[in-house]
């Protein structure tokens, strides 16, 4: 079995703010590296203990999240230019992905660090579904028949993995404390409103990661079928609407491709 893990930094356990912990100059951000990384590879230990034979890691966070030298050496690390072109070397080859370290799209209440792409998207959608990062690449590999199986980050973002793809198996690894969609707030603004998290501890994360990895393995070589593929019908529109303070004309984007999810992604690039 070959698998894809997407990864991000702000849906990691112990991941406690944007700036100070996922940005090259916040002062723990190689910290936030080394817990990306651990989670990781207990994805890593999982998927090939119920036997995965390859595993591949594309580092998604904007800035770079992976530390290489920590990386489980059974994994290849892919590392594209930023941002894009989708599907960031995802292809038919691979039979699942998986996401690890994701948080949840803009404007979900009780998560933390929310954001579609930037903390200015107030909406992102696809034929009219609401989408976030992990909506967009789920939609990408489905488009190339390969399947979500699992999906780790904070409690906001497993929920919103497990309404858009049926069996989808998660783990929470830590829960935000702020209510409401912030669509009243400025774009900095939200990005320290929604900061607040409780976690639990990082290795108690990563148990649970490993594990969670191990069982949606296990199912997904018993019958694929038990996870969703996803499927829109063309031709495919997508809309992105933008917080007040963006200076984009109206505030809202549209981009149409007739045949094509991963052309019309890249098209909003």
């Amino acid at each position: 079995m070959k698998i894809y893990i997407m990864t991000d930094m702000e849906g990691v356990c112990g991941v406690v703010s944007h700036d100070e912990w996922v940005t090259p100059q916040g002062r723990y951000y190689e910290e936030g590296k080394r817990l990306l990384t651990m989670e990781v590879n207990a994805a890593i230990d999982g998927f090939a203990a119920a036997g995965a034979t390859e595993i591949f890691v594309a580092d998604g966070h904007g800035y770079g999240g992976i530390n290489n030298l920590l990386l489980d050496k059974r994994a290849l690390y892919l590392r594209g230019p930023e941002p894009g072109p989708y599907p960031f070397i995802l292809d038919e080859t691979f039979d699942a992905m998986a996401w690890v370290g994701q948080h949840a799209k803009s404007g979900t209440e009780f998560a933390q660090m929310p954001h579609t792409g930037w903390f200015n998207v107030l909406d992102f959608r696809i034929n009219g579904i609401s989408v976030g990062e992990f909506g967009q690449m789920s939609l990408c590999g489905a488009s190339l028949g390969v399947r979500s199986i699992f999906g780790a980050g904070d409690e906001a973002f497993t929920k919103e993995a497990a309404a858009l793809v049926k069996g989808i198996e998660t783990v929470s690894v830590k829960r935000g404390i702020m209510p409401g969609s912030g669509e009243q707030y400025s774009t900095d603004a939200y990005k320290e409103r929604y900061n607040g998290a409780i976690h639990m501890h990082p290795n108690h994360a990563c148990e649970q990661i490993r594990a969670g990895a191990e069982r949606a393995m296990r199912r997904f070589a018993e019958d694929r079928e038990q996870f969703e593929l996803l499927k829109l019908q063309p031709p495919y529109r997508l809309e992105i609407k933008y917080r007040s303070d963006d200076k984009r004309e109206a505030h809202t984007k549209h981009f149409e491709h007739p045949d094509s999810v991963i052309k019309l992604l890249n098209s909003s690039l």
